[in-house]
């Protein structure tokens, strides 16, 4: 199944039934009089969240969609029947916008979750409603009002305990592949993930979700590489964790560039609790290693270290000790 984490789309409630105009034609019953019924009312469009899902891909080709029409009204003061709601599922963690996604209608964050998005119109009058001393026929009878109707875009936050971040090719796939059943593609170059990866970490009978974004760059909250579409999944996420390519000279360099781009696109990423992860060491010699670990310490001056650890998620050298401290923090939060 292919991603998508954003569709837009034109939705539109079910108009109302129109009112009947009849009158009462019985043998023997000289003066019947108005018993037109009332019309139906428009189906709602709602949008519902559901598990299991974690892609907005049923809306990349159909993009309209229209709640059923009430039923017109009967003689016999008979009222037509009302359109059925439309339901449209959405994945748990997607955000309902406006057209130009300025405003924020709805955050489906919670599995069952509902929004209705358009009301559908009343029914109208049958002329029963308009029989009065003075007008004891009357011929007159109201249109149904028409449903709402408006184009809403939809934007999915992937809900996941665990974020990787960092830059490409700093081995996030090979970590999330570590340490949960996920298989994403794994290869020596840039921008090898295009799309969010979901895996399940278990550790001591607990589960928690990571997510593995695709690699940013500098300037990635102004749309640059891959863009700021995927830091947007990062905002569920309880914690992340920094992964940050070993065989680099200047670590500092690389954190402090992610920890703008997280800073500058908002959404409180800057102060989620992190755990920095110093990939590839087997590919360092222990001089090589210690050197770098104490310029990346040093680069943080007098401002609070994160924690740091260091492993090789191909090797998998460290991944334990990693998979200790990520339940930990977990259990404290």
């Amino acid at each position: 199944m292919k991603f998508l984490d954003k569709a837009k789309i034109h939705i539109k409630a079910g108009d109302g039934g129109n009112g009947a105009a009849s009158f009462r034609r019985e043998k023997y019953i000289e003066y019947g009089g108005p018993n037109g019924g009332d019309g139906g009312r428009g189906g709602d469009v709602i949008f519902r969240a559901v598990p299991n899902v974690n892609t907005l891909i049923d809306y990349r080709f159909q993009t309209h969609f229209a709640a059923e029409r009430g039923q017109n009204g009967m003689g016999k003061m008979r009222t037509g029947f009302s359109g059925e709601d439309l339901i449209l599922p959405v994945p748990t963690g997607t955000v309902i916008l406006s057209e130009n996604e300025e405003i924020e209608y709805a955050d489906l964050n919670t599995d069952g979750m509902e929004y209705l998005a358009a009301r559908g119109g009343n029914g109208g009058w049958g002329n029963l409603h308009f029989k009065s001393p003075t007008n004891r026929a009357p011929r007159q009878a109201n249109d149904g009002l028409p449903g709402e109707e408006r184009t809403v875009v939809l934007r999915l936050k992937l809900i996941a305990d665990i974020g990787l971040v960092g830059f490409p090719n700093a081995g996030k796939s090979t970590l999330l592949a570590a340490v949960t059943s996920a298989r994403p593609k794994i290869a020596n170059y840039a921008f090898t993930t295009l799309n969010p990866q979901l895996g399940v970490m278990y550790a001591h009978n607990r589960e928690f979700v990571m997510v593995d974004l695709p690699g940013l760059i500098e300037g990635a909250h102004t749309g640059v590489g891959l863009g700021d579409r995927f830091l947007g999944h990062a905002e569920r996420t309880k914690m992340i964790l920094h992964i940050i390519d070993g065989t680099e000279e200047d670590w500092g360099t690389h954190y402090a560039a992610i920890r703008h781009e997280m800073d500058s696109y908002g959404g409180g990423l800057i102060n989620k609790p992190e755990v920095v992860v110093i990939n590839k060491i087997d590919a360092l010699d222990d001089d090589t290693l210690a050197e770098r670990m104490a310029a990346f310490k040093k680069s943080f001056g007098r401002k609070k270290k994160p924690e740091i650890l260091t492993i090789s998620a191909a090797g998998r050298v460290g991944i334990d000790t990693l998979i200790s401290v990520i339940e930990k923090k977990m259990m404290d939060m």
